[in-house]
């Protein structure tokens, strides 16, 4: 039952952030194409003209930290087998770095560095959850294997971006590299809620 549970919270956590950004980025002002592709994800949470569901964007921000913390401690730390001091430490971060990109919002020259910090605990620090996830659980089979690549695709992603600040298509590699997170969290609560050890477990 813990498993379904912790299973739903991941999928409607993920399903939701999903969802939020495509509506939040319709609204924005520029073309859905324009906005993911040279629109970063803090744009669309920010309080302005520009964006007018900003308060949605920033919603998911919160719901899936929430959902991440949840989901981690109520059941998945069940399946870390070593390095579980180190995997609620990085659940932590990750969830409060998503959580600050809600509440403290970019383009401010006064928070804008809060920002910065909270985004840089979400996305490295998610990404390096991924890959210590999937070697501290007892098999190593699909599912620990999808999560070990969404880990290092994300990291590989952050550092092209960190090195491409200034790059009109930055907005893309910031995306990519949260979605690794989001695909997992959709990935695990499948899992958790089928419990398909067929395709999942091997």
């Amino acid at each position: 039952m813990k498993d379904k549970v912790a299973g739903i919270i991941f999928l409607f956590g993920s399903l939701y952030y999903m969802i939020a950004e495509a509506v939040s980025a319709t609204f924005f002002n520029a073309s859905l194409l324009n906005t993911y592709v040279f629109h970063t994800i803090s744009e669309l949470g920010i309080p302005n003209i520009n964006s007018p569901l900003f308060w949605l964007m920033n919603s998911a921000f919160i719901i899936i930290g929430l959902s991440l913390i949840f989901g981690n401690l109520y059941k998945f730390k069940d399946y870390i087998i070593k390095n579980k001091l180190i995997f609620y430490i990085l659940t932590f971060i990750t969830s409060i770095g998503v959580i600050i990109v809600a509440l403290i919002h970019g383009g401010n020259p006064l928070t804008s560095g809060y920002h910065t910090l909270g985004a840089v605990m979400a996305i490295l620090g998610g990404n390096i959850l991924l890959v210590l996830t999937s070697r501290s659980m007892d098999n190593f089979e699909t599912y620990q294997k999808i999560t070990l690549i969404l880990g290092i695709i994300g990291l590989i992603v952050f550092w092209i971006m960190f090195f491409n600040m200034k790059s009109i298509y930055m907005p893309v590699f910031e995306r990519l590299s949260v979605y690794t997170l989001i695909v997992w969290s959709f990935v695990t609560g499948f899992w958790m809620v089928t419990k398909n050890y067929k395709y999942f477990i091997g």
